[in-house]
C-alpha cells in the first residue's frame, strides 16, 4: 500500500464545499484486495481526523451514541431519560427509512422530557455551526443470524458516524469487480438486516460505493425505491430508482473524481461531507431524498459567494453583482435555482428573493417543484395585484412570478419601496425575452439587487440575432460573468442526461434516405403537400412502435406500461392541423386498442425559429388565434374530452387546464403522441417521452432545446433520446452542439452507426452460439459466469439495434432461442441468489444480471392464457404437446411468471372444455389466493378481518405496505419477551410470508379490490 500523504490545509473557505481543481493521483500499480481498500480507506479518514472505534455490535454502537449526544448537547441523560429518549425519539418501534430521514433533514432538534418534569431541546446534528459535529468511522460492524431479527448474518464494510448516527455508509468491492455489484450489496443488506434490532442504520442518508478505482454515491431514497420496485414485495414509484441514478463526485471543472483515494480526501473531507449532509440534500414534500450533485453544489455557491461580495463591496445594482449559470437542459437547473434562493433567503441583508420565469406554464410547473422541494417555500402569484401584496409582505421571502407580471408591476408602482430593499433576481431561462425593453423596465427599477440567470443554451456573439438592443444582445451582456459551466458533453458523459440518436428521413421521399447533399425543400407551400404529409403520417404509424419501443415493458408508478411516448413537431399552426387530420384519417381503420391516443396543442406564437435560433414562447392567449386555427382546436380539445372524459375548451382558464392535464397525462405515459408548433418544446420534462418527430426548421438555442425533450434518465431500457427528422438538420444539429458542446461533441453526443453495434452484436451472438449451443448444460460457476456476461452484452445491444430501422428482420437469434437463453439466464440468476441468501459467499461479486432488459419483452398472463385456450381446443389432435411446451417455455422466461408456474399449470391440467377461459381463471386464482391466504392466517394466528383488509388494500395499491400500525393490527397480541421469538421476529416473519404471497398473486386477477 502506498504511503498516505497528509496534507495541512492553507485556508479553509465556508463557501467553498466542491474542490476548485483536483488532479488525480496514478492508480494503484498492483492488485487490491478488499480488505486492502478498505485498510487505506480507514487511514485515509483517520489522516483527517476521523476519530476511528472498534465499534462492532449494537450495543457498543447504542453506548457511543448516548456519549456523542451528550457532548454535543453539553448534558449527562439519566439511565431513564435516555431509554425514554432512545426508544421515542430516535429508535420508535414503527420508524422506517422515511421517518429516520424526516428526523435528520427536517427535525434534527428533539425534545427530551427530564426526570424533573422539565423539558429540553436535543441536537441531533448542528445544522448552524457544522464544524461541532463529531465524524467518527467503523469498519466491519456484525450482525448476527437472526440477531434482532435479522434474516441472515452480515458484516458492513465501513461506515462514518456523524454524532454516534450511522449517516453515510461505504461498500467496497475488490479492484475489476462492477461497482453495481456494491450497489446489489447495499439492497441485500435492506432486505436482510438493516432494520434489523433497533434500526440505527436506516439512518444512513447516502451511500458510497467503490471498488477502488471507480467511486460513487447516492441517497438513501435511490436505494429504498430501487428494492421497493424490485426485490421486495409489492411495487412503489419508480424515481431515482437504480444504479442509473447514482452520482460521480467531481472538482469545480467536472472532472470526475473517481479513485477511492481521490474521493476520500475531496468528498470525505470535513466540511465538504458536513455540508454536503447539512445543506446540499433536499427531503422533498413527497418524502423523497435528493442529494445535489457538484455541479449543482458549485453554482449555488458560486451564486451566493457574488451576493455576499457585491453586498461587501457595495455594487448592489449592478452588472457585475451578478452573472449567469450555463448547465444544459436536463441537468437539474430547478434543484439548483431552488437551493440557491432558498440559501440566499437566509443571508443577512437579503430581503427578497424573486424567482422570474418565463410563461404561465413553466410558472406552474416550477411552482409544482418548489412545492415538491418544500412545501409552502415559495409564494406564487397568479396576477400583478398578488404580486405587489407579496412584495410588501415581509413573511414572503421567495416569490415565483413571470417577467410579465413583475413588469407589469413595475410600470404601475413607479417609486414603490420595494426598489430600495435589497432584492436577488433570478432568471430561470436567461434568454432573448430578458434582452428587451422588459429586462430595462426591471433593471431601472429596482436599485439594490443581484441579477442571475440560469440557462441551458446561452446567447453568445456567434448565435445572437440581428436587432434589439446592442447592447442586451448576448447573455453576458445581460447577467454579467458566467459562474459556472456544465454542458451537454459533461452531463452525457457523467451519465446525468442520455445521448441522441438521430435519423435524418428525406423529406422528398420519405423512408428513402438519399444523398445528403439533396436540400431539404424550401418552401412551406411544397412542404405542406397533401402527399408529403401523408407519406410522413405513413412513416411515423409504421415505425412508431419500434421508435418508442413498443415492444418493452417497464414499471411506471403502480403500473406496468409498454415502451415510451413522443412529441411531433410542425413548422406552423396550418402544418400542425393537417398532420391532426392526416392521424385521424389513418388511423380510422385500425381497431380501437391500436389506435394511438393523439392530442394536439397550439397557442399564438411565432411558428419558426428566429435568427438566433430561439423558439418563441406560445402563451396561453388563444383569443390571438384566428378563427379557423381556434375552431380546429376547439374540435381536437373535444377528440381528447371524449378520450379521457374530461371537459376543457380553448377558454382562458379551461385552456390552462387542458395544457396541464395534458402535461400530466404525457408524463404518466397515457398520451402516445402529442402533434406541437413550440409549445412542449422548451422547459417541458417527461421521463417517459423518448422521441421526437421533427417537421420543423431548427437550429441552435431551439434545436438543442426541443431534442433535449427525449434524453431524461428513466430506465435501463431507455438508453438514448431518439430524433426523427423529416428535414435536413444535420448540418444545423452539428453547428449546434459545436456550440454547446464543443467540436468534439458529436463523438459523445450522438451514438455511433447502426454497423458499429450490429458488428459487436453479430460477433457475440456467434460467441454464444459456439460456447453455450442450446441443449448442452452450462456446467459450473465459471461457464456460468461467462454466459451471463455474454447475454448481458447482447441484450445491451439489441436494447439500442431495435431502433434502427435496419435491424428489423437482422436478427441472428430466433423468438425460440432468445426465449431459450433468457431461461438459462433466469436460471442461473436464481441459483446465484439462493446461493447468496443461504449466507454462502457471494459467487456473482463479478456478475450483474441485466434483468431490467429481460423484463421488457415480459410474458403476460394474457399470453399465456391465450395458449390454454389453444391448448384446449387442439386438444387429442396432435398439436396439443407443442402447445404445452410453448406454455412451459414461455414461463421459465419470465421473470414475474417462473414462482407462479405451479398456478399456471395446475390451471391448464384442470380447465374445462367449454366456457371462457378468462372466467375460469379469475375464479381459480380468486379461490387459490383465498385458500392460501386462510393458511397463513391459521398457521401465523393472525386476526382475520384485519389480515383480509390489510392484503385487499395492498392489491388495491400495488404495494405491500411493512411500515406502520397497519401491519402491526394484523399481528395477534404478543409479548415482546415471549421466549418462542419475540414480537419483532414474529412481525418479520410474518411480513416477509405475506410478501411472498402477495408478489405471487399479484398481477395474476383483476378483482384488486378483494382478497
Amino acid at each position: 500500500m502506498s504511503q498516505t500523504r497528509v496534507y495541512d490545509p492553507i485556508a479553509v473557505s465556508d463557501l467553498s464545499t466542491v474542490v476548485a481543481e483536483h488532479a488525480a493521483e496514478p492508480g494503484a500499480s498492483e492488485y487490491q484486495s478488499e480488505a486492502q481498500l478498505e485498510a487505506e480507506l480507514l487511514t485515509l479518514l483517520q489522516a483527517q481526523a476521523y476519530e476511528y472505534l472498534p465499534i462492532t455490535t449494537e450495543a457498543q454502537l447504542v453506548a457511543n451514541l448516548r456519549a456523542q449526544l451528550e457532548a454535543l448537547n453539553q448534558i449527562t441523560f439519566s439511565d431513564a431519560e435516555w431509554d425514554s429518549f432512545f426508544e421515542t425519539r430516535i429508535a420508535g418501534k414503527n420508524d422506517g427509512i422515511v421517518e429516520k430521514t424526516v428526523r435528520i433533514q427536517e427535525d434534527h432538534v428533539q425534545l427530551l422530557k427530564r426526570d424533573d418534569g422539565t423539558t429540553k431541546n436535543i441536537t441531533l446534528l448542528d445544522k448552524t455551526h457544522i464544524h461541532n459535529n463529531r465524524l467518527q468511522v467503523i469498519n466491519q460492524y456484525e450482525v448476527g443470524d437472526g440477531e434482532g431479527g435479522a434474516a441472515h448474518a452480515n458484516r458492513y464494510d465501513v461506515t462514518i458516524l456523524v454524532n454516534g448516527l450511522p449517516l453515510v455508509h461505504v461498500e467496497l468491492k475488490r479492484r475489476g469487480v462492477d461497482l453495481r455489484e456494491a450497489f446489489n450489496q447495499i439492497d441485500r443488506y435492506q432486505r436482510t438486516s438493516f432494520w434489523s434490532g433497533s434500526g440505527l442504520f436506516e439512518y444512513v442518508q447516502f451511500f458510497v460505493i467503490s471498488n477502488g478505482t471507480l467511486t460513487k454515491y447516492y441517497s438513501n431514497t435511490t436505494r429504498s425505491q430501487h428494492l421497493k420496485d424490485g426485490a421486495q414485495p409489492g411495487k412503489a414509484r419508480r424515481t431515482s430508482h437504480s444504479f442509473e441514478f447514482t452520482s460521480w463526485w467531481a472538482d469545480a471543472q467536472n472532472r470526475p473524481i473517481q479513485d477511492l483515494a481521490s474521493f476520500a480526501k475531496t468528498f470525505f473531507a470535513k466540511h465538504t461531507l458536513l455540508a454536503v449532509l447539512t445543506r446540499y440534500c433536499v427531503l422533498t414534500d413527497d418524502r423523497l431524498l435528493l442529494v445535489m450533485r457538484p455541479y449543482q453544489i458549485v453554482a449555488t455557491e458560486k451564486i451566493l459567494q457574488r451576493v455576499d461580495a457585491a453586498s461587501t463591496a457595495r455594487r448592489l445594482g449592478a452588472v457585475a453583482a451578478g452573472g449567469y449559470i450555463w448547465h444544459t437542459t436536463g441537468s437539474g437547473k430547478t434543484l439548483t435555482s431552488f437551493k440557491a434562493a432558498q440559501l440566499a433567503s437566509r443571508l443577512p441583508g437579503v430581503d427578497k428573493v424573486l424567482f422570474v420565469v418565463d410563461r404561465k406554464d413553466l410558472d406552474y410547473q416550477t411552482m409544482r417543484e418548489y412545492d415538491r422541494f418544500q412545501k409552502g417555500a415559495a409564494n406564487s402569484n397568479a396576477s400583478t395585484a398578488i404580486l405587489k401584496k407579496q412584495l410588501e409582505a415581509p413573511s414572503a421571502r421567495i416569490i415565483i412570478t413571470t417577467i410579465q407580471k413583475l413588469s407589469s408591476f413595475v410600470k404601475g408602482n413607479k417609486g414603490h419601496p420595494v426598489y430600495d430593499q435589497h432584492a436577488v433576481i433570478i432568471f430561470d431561462e436567461c434568454h432573448r425575452s430578458q434582452f428587451g425593453d422588459m429586462h430595462t423596465d426591471i433593471t431601472r427599477a429596482f436599485r439594490r439587487y443581484n441579477l442571475f440567470g440560469f440557462t441551458g443554451t446561452p446567447i453568445f456573439a456567434a448565435n445572437s440575432g440581428s436587432g434589439g438592443n446592442p447592447q442586451l444582445k448576448t447573455t453576458e451582456q445581460a447577467f454579467g460573468d458566467k459562474l459556472h459551466t456544465y454542458t451537454i458533453v459533461d452531463a452525457i458523459t457523467d451519465k446525468n442526461v442520455l445521448p441522441f440518436r438521430i435519423d435524418y428521413v428525406n423529406t422528398i421521399a420519405v423512408g428513402n434516405v438519399i444523398d445528403a447533399q439533396v436540400p431539404a425543400i424550401d418552401t412551406e407551400k411544397a412542404l405542406l403537400a397533401p402527399q408529403r404529409i401523408r407519406q410522413i403520417v405513413d412513416y411515423t404509424l409504421e415505425h412508431f412502435d419500434q421508435k418508442t419501443r413498443r415492444s418493452s415493458a417497464y414499471a411506471l408508478g403502480d403500473k406496468r406500461v409498454r415502451g415510451f411516448n413522443a412529441l411531433f413537431a410542425t413548422a406552423s399552426i396550418d402544418a400542425a392541423k393537417r398532420y391532426y387530420n392526416h392521424f385521424q384519417l389513418a388511423q380510422s381503420d385500425r381497431v380501437p386498442d391500436r389506435k394511438l391516443k393523439i392530442g394536439l396543442i397550439y397557442s399564438y406564437g411565432a411558428n419558426e425559429a428566429g435568427d438566433d435560433g430561439i423558439l418563441d414562447e406560445e402563451a396561453f392567449d388563444t383569443d390571438a388565434l384566428s378563427t379557423d386555427s381556434r375552431e380546429f382546436l376547439e374540435d381536437a380539445i373535444q377528440d381528447y374530452n371524449d378520450l379521457f372524459g374530461t371537459s376543457f375548451d380553448t377558454s382562458a382558464d379551461r385552456f390552462q387546464n387542458y395544457y396541464k392535464d395534458l402535461s400530466k397525462r404525457l408524463k404518466n405515459r397515457e398520451l402516445d403522441l402529442v402533434i406541437v408548433v413550440n409549445m412542449f418544446l422548451t422547459g417541458f420534462d417527461a421521463t417517459t417521452l423518448n422521441t421526437l418527430f421533427v417537421d420543423k426548421n431548427l437550429r441552435s438555442h431551439g434545436l438543442i432545446q426541443a431534442y433535449s425533450r427525449t434524453n431524461r434518465i428513466l430506465n435501463s431500457v431507455k438508453t438514448y433520446g431518439n430524433i426523427v427528422a423529416f428535414r435536413n438538420l444535420e448540418d444545423a444539429t452539428n453547428e449546434a452542439l459545436e456550440l454547446f458542446g464543443n467540436k468534439d461533441a458529436r463523438g459523445v453526443v450522438l451514438l455511433a452507426p447502426y454497423a458499429e453495434y450490429y458488428a459487436a452484436y453479430s460477433a457475440h451472438v456467434a460467441e454464444l452460439l459456439a460456447g453455450f449451443p442450446l441443449g448442452q448444460p452450462i456446467v459450473g460457476e465459471e461457464a456460468q459466469k461467462e454466459f451471463v456476461k455474454l447475454f448481458g452484452q447482447i441484450l445491451r445491444l439489441v436494447n439500442i439495434l431495435t431502433s434502427f430501422d435496419e435491424f428489423a428482420g437482422s436478427e441472428l437469434l430466433s423468438p425460440g432461442q432468445m426465449q431459450d437463453y433468457r431461461s438459462h439466464y433466469l436460471d442461473i440468476h436464481a441459483e446465484f441468489r439462493r446461493g447468496s441468501e443461504a449466507d454462502r459467499e457471494s459467487i456473482n461479486d463479478d456478475v450483474v444480471f441485466e434483468i431490467e432488459l429481460i423484463k421488457q419483452v415480459e410474458i403476460n398472463v394474457d399470453y399465456i392464457l391465450m395458449l390454454v385456450g389453444r391448448l384446449r381446443d387442439q386438444r387429442g389432435d396432435g398439436d396439443d404437446k407443442e402447445i404445452r411446451a410453448e406454455i412451459t417455455r414461455s414461463i421459465n422466461a419470465s421473470p414475474t411468471l417462473r414462482d407462479k408456474r405451479d398456478l399456471i399449470e395446475d390451471f391448464v391440467d384442470q380447465v374445462s372444455l367449454h366456457g371462457a377461459v378468462d372466467d375460469e381463471w379469475q375464479a381459480y386464482i380468486a379461490a387459490r389466493r383465498e385458500r392460501e391466504l386462510a393458511a397463513i392466517v391459521a398457521e401465523e394466528n393472525l386476526r382475520e378481518p384485519e389480515t383480509h383488509a390489510f392484503i385487499a388494500d395492498a392489491f388495491r395499491q400495488g404495494e405491500l405496505r411493512t411500515t406502520g400500525t397497519a401491519i402491526t393490527a394484523v399481528l395477534p397480541p404478543l409479548s415482546r419477551f415471549a421466549p418462542q421469538g419475540g414480537h419483532g421476529e414474529k412481525k418479520q416473519r410474518v411480513i416477509e410470508r405475506l410478501g411472498a404471497f402477495f408478489e405471487r398473486f399479484l398481477g395474476l386477477s383483476g378483482e384488486k379490490g378483494t382478497s
